[in-house]
Formats: C-alpha cells, structure tokens, sequence
C-alpha cells in the first residue's frame, strides 16, 4: 500500500511537471513573439528617428532658402528704392536744364527773327528723346508718381516687326540699297 501511495505520489508530480512545463513553454513562446515584436518595433522607431532627421534637414533647407529669398527681395526693395531716387534725381535734373533752356531757346529765336532768320527747331523736333511730356508717368509703390518722365515717341508703328538686322530703319535702309542695286536709276 505504502508503495502505491508513493507511484501516486510520484504520477501527481509527473503531472504537475508536465503541466508547468505545458505552461512554460507558452510563456516561452509568447516570450520569444515579445522579443521579435520590440526588436521589429526598434528597427521602426530607429526609421522613424532617421526620417524625422531627414525631414528636420529638409525644413532647415527650406528655412535657409526662404531666408535667401527674403534677402533677395530686401536687396531687390533697396535696389528699386535707390533706382527710383536715382529717377527722381534725374527727373528733377533734367527738369530744370528743360526750364534753363526753354527762356534761353525762346531769347535766341527772338534775336534770329530780328535779324530774319528762322527759328530754331523745338527739343522735341531735333531729338524725340528730349521732349518732356507730362503724359508719361512713373509710378512706384515707393515715391508714388512723377509728375514728368523722359518719353520717347516711336517712329514706327506698334505693330511692325524688327528686322533680324535690328530697327526698322535698318529694314529700311537695307530695302533702299537692295533697291538701289536692282536699279541704278533709283541710285540717282
């Protein structure tokens, strides 16, 4: 009977070990997919570290282009604001140079008709860039406008179009030779 109990004692043991190690080796199994999983979630959040780098030097990129660009344009504002003081300058120039011939022009013109001569031709009928004409005008958002600007009349209609060779009188010009040289009488 003793021996018996002891074979029972020893089938209960055999059980348990059996049970604990049914047990074990589910909690092992499960150990080893943990470890698979934060090994998986290392390399992820490794990726995501080294994608976020790469994200922060592209923004820093952008950041550096837009401060360029914001330097460009503060050079480009200083550059127009002393283009158009530059204009003002020689607006206000040429405006007084235009007031200083003007009398000098009409006391000449009056000096020649006492002796019977004709008068001189006007600014804007020797040269069409001197004519000052108020009909031109300059805006900026910085001075606002001019109330004259240099304007120079076209001598060609807005719709012609430039020779290879450069102006229309070029065009012209270059006509009349090859005209010339077809026929001699034209020459003449």
């Amino acid at each position: 009977m003793a021996e018996e109990q002891e074979i029972m004692c020893k089938l209960e043991s055999i059980k348990e070990i059996r049970n604990k190690t049914m047990q074990m080796e589910k909690i092992k199994a499960r150990l080893k997919a943990e470890f698979e999983a934060l090994e998986s979630e290392e390399r992820h959040l490794k990726e995501y570290k080294q994608e976020m780098d790469l994200l922060l030097q592209e923004k820093m990129a952008h950041v550096e282009e837009l401060r360029l660009i914001h330097a460009d344009i503060n050079v480009m504002e200083n550059t127009i604001k002393q283009s158009e003081n530059d204009l003002n300058k020689l607006l206000e120039s040429t405006r007084r140079l235009h007031d200083e011939y003007k009398p000098l022009k009409e006391h000449v013109d009056a000096l020649r008709m006492t002796l019977g001569l004709q008068r001189l031709p006007d600014l804007c009928e020797e040269e069409e860039k001197l004519s000052l004409e108020p009909a031109c005008h300059v805006t900026s958002k910085f001075t606002g406008m001019h109330p004259y600007a240099l304007c120079a009349k076209l001598r060609v209609g807005p719709g012609t179009p430039k020779s290879q060779n450069g102006s229309k009188m070029n065009e012209e010009r270059e006509n009349t030779w090859s005209s010339a040289a077809h026929n001699p009488s034209l020459g003449q």
